[in-house]
């Protein structure tokens, strides 16, 4: 008998009233999360500095893509990582591997060479996508179906998350300022290999599910899986060879050609999904339900991941940061997104549980989402065009990732939940893939809009955008009253199934 089975009635409360394996996922996903935002937090500068300040010397338009094509395909690469844990090698696995090309891609941008530094990068969105969705199955292993503790220990890891995300930028913007890039990414390595020491020291601690491969491949589809591989690396070939027809640099056809599998993936997954004879005529009803509520999703985090590219380069470039007072590091921006989460997630969170059944329903949340991403993009127009040169005052930047991040509580807890309780049965592991995609495709559009307004202002830029998700959001607001009708009777248990898929 597994753990995950034997959990609730166990005695033994070892983390926070919680099994003593919570606190080993949580170590690791804090210190993994520190890794990742750690290097993000400098990847932008790293990419736009001077040779010969340690930098790479790209264009800032096409860094910018670039930083942003990386987080798309991070979330690409997680469906992958999802597969791998179902079918080959189990949740506990795919994360210990995806750890360790984690750190290897870490170590390479600690070396003071180009070509290292974009294999490290390759490196860590493979890493990343292997890891990122097996720490919470793993969370969701530790407790039964009825375990009371199981939405508690959620919110705890979700903490480790923001908890990480705080404070790497602190301590990589330091080193990067004493001893350079490459010292900043090393701290990114040491973070993930405090990670893995800790995973591997706790791996009594997890529930033995996590080492379960759920749906194995059988002996005679072993054989296809290094051809499936060689046939991915393949396409991918293929498709930047095809983007060099009309793109001149090998860097812009990379980001054209992951551009193209984010949105071909989308599109597949919606196809299957519709035309499988596996899924009810309810259940169809579900998915139209569904599929504005993802395209709005898709232009909510066209905006929102722009943290670490647009934004990020605004912050460097065109904001005072002496203006309060105190040299405020461009680097520091990017902790303000969780330590907002930190301190209104509870609050929006019961201010959602007592109107539960009542406005905002489920599709107006999410639209509230996308106009909130898109009102941020208007300010950051406003404030483009009112401060010339590096004169924006930092409550600027401040304020639009504060807003940003209201909309996020507004929309992504309420997708997840969404997502898996329109999800067709037969498709219930696959569908939270589709939710990972809407992210992959905003970031692949973003990347595209970038490249397309280079020669354009930066108000111009973000007037566009923020008008274009402003839209989106009122047209989802108009029709919600029908899209929640479509599904009204599916809601009941979203919360419930949201935490077992979180």
């Amino acid at each position: 008998m597994s753990q995950a089975a034997s959990a609730p009635d166990s005695p033994e409360r070892t983390f926070l009233g919680h099994p003593r394996g919570l606190g080993t996922i949580f170590n690791v996903e804090l210190w993994e999360r520190f890794s990742y935002y750690g290097m993000r937090a400098i990847l932008l500068y790293y990419l736009v500095d001077t040779v010969a300040d340690g930098g790479l010397a790209v264009d800032e338009t096409l860094a910018a893509a670039v930083v942003t094509i990386y987080g798309a395909a991070v979330y690409l690469l997680s469906i992958i990582g999802g597969w791998a844990a179902d079918r080959v090698i189990g949740a506990r696995r795919a994360v210990l591997f995806g750890g360790l090309i984690i750190m290897a891609g870490h170590l390479c941008l600690a070396m003071p060479a180009a070509a290292f530094s974009w294999l490290g990068i390759a490196l860590v969105a493979l890493g990343t996508g292997l890891l990122k969705p097996n720490t919470a199955l793993m969370v969701g292993h530790l407790y039964g179906d009825r375990d009371p503790r199981r939405d508690a220990g959620f919110s705890i890891f979700y903490m480790s998350i923001n908890i990480g995300a705080f404070f790497s930028p602190f301590v990589v913007s330091f080193l990067k300022d004493r001893w350079g890039y490459h010292a900043g990414f090393a701290a990114a390595a040491a973070g993930m290999a405090i990670a893995l020491v800790l995973f591997v020291l706790g791996r009594r601690s997890v529930a033995g599910e996590s080492d379960v491969v759920p749906n194995p491949l059988q002996p005679h589809e072993r054989k296809w899986v290094p051809l499936m591989l060689i046939g991915a690396v393949a396409l991918v070939a293929l498709l930047v060879v095809v983007a060099r027809l009309w793109r001149d640099d090998t860097l812009e056809a990379v980001i054209d050609a992951i551009s193209i599998l984010s949105i071909s993936a989308s599109i597949a997954y919606f196809t299957v999904m519709f035309r499988s004879p596996k899924v009810s005529e309810r259940e169809r009803t579900h998915l139209w339900a569904y599929m504005p509520m993802w395209l709005a999703a898709v232009f909510f985090w066209m905006i929102f991941e722009q943290a670490a590219g647009k934004l990020a380069a605004f912050a460097d470039t065109r904001t005072d940061l002496d203006s309060l007072g105190f040299t405020f590091k461009a680097e520091w921006f990017q902790s303000v997104n969780p330590v907002t989460i930190m301190i209104l997630s509870a609050p929006i969170g019961m201010l959602w549980a007592r109107r539960a059944g009542r406005f905002p329903s489920t599709p107006t949340k999410f639209a509230m989402g996308v106009v909130l991403a898109g009102l941020s993009f208007i300010v950051m127009a406003w404030g483009s065009a009112q401060y010339e040169g590096p004169t924006a005052p930092v409550f600027l930047l401040m304020s639009v990732f504060v807003v940003q991040t209201i909309g996020e509580l507004c929309l992504s807890p309420v997708g997840l939940s969404a997502t898996t309780t329109l999800a067709p049965a037969a498709f219930a592991g696959q569908a939270m893939a589709l939710w990972y995609l809407s992210s992959a495709t905003g970031q692949s559009l973003a990347a595209q809009l970038i490249q397309a307004m280079g020669g354009l202002s930066d108000t111009t830029f973000y007037l566009v955008l923020g008008a274009m998700a402003i839209a989106v959001g009122a047209l989802l607001a108009l029709i919600s009253p029908m899209v929640h009708r479509k599904m009204r009777d599916a809601e009941p248990d979203a919360q419930h199934k949201a935490a077992a898929h979180a």
